[in-house]
């Protein structure tokens, strides 16, 4: 009997500790955090709550213009063709609690990136552009602001390819 119980013991504090892991938290980057960055966000929230993987994400602007703060009007009716709803998103400036809260920062160009390791230095080693995280390369997630719905569809599909990629790896056992 006192076998059994310590044994119990043993098995109920290994499934405690791996239930009260913490998520992994993942800061998603774009310039106006209106499209490309709220569409990674969205995308891989679908997939996280699909695949119960415990990652929480948010996104947020490198240079964020205070008169254009709603989600792009195709980023919405895209994303509400797969039935997630982005039009209540306010775009966000990163600021440095984000980067010291994330534990991975992925952005949709170079430039962003270097823009924001240039603001904060300490999150090198964490920040990379979504597709150099993903796939190893480095492929910008071009900006379809103001630009015909085809460009949107276009950046939708990369996003969703990378985003699914980069969640694969994040969620994998050794992590990031």
């Amino acid at each position: 009997m006192r076998k059994f119980v310590l044994m119990m013991v043993l098995m109920m504090s290994t499934v405690t500790a791996a239930s009260a892991e913490a998520p992994r938290k993942l800061l998603f980057v774009d310039t106006g955090n209106t499209g490309r960055s709220v569409t990674a966000e969205a995308l891989a929230n679908a997939d996280i709550a699909k695949g119960k993987l415990n990652i929480r994400t948010i996104s947020r602007a490198v240079d964020k213009n205070p008169f254009e703060i709603h989600p792009e009007a195709n980023v919405v009716t895209l994303l509400k063709q797969r039935g997630l709803d982005v039009s209540a998103h306010l775009a966000a400036q990163i600021d440095a609690q984000d980067v010291s809260h994330a534990d991975l920062i992925l952005t949709m160009t170079a430039k962003h990136k270097a823009k924001v390791l240039e603001r904060f230095p300490q999150a090198q080693g964490k920040v990379f552009t979504l597709s150099e995280y993903a796939t190893g390369t480095d492929t910008e997630v071009p900006d379809a602001f103001g630009k015909p719905m085809d460009v949107y569809v276009a950046m939708l599909k990369q996003v969703d390819s990378y985003v699914a990629q980069a969640l694969k790896k994040i969620a994998a056992p050794s992590g990031f």
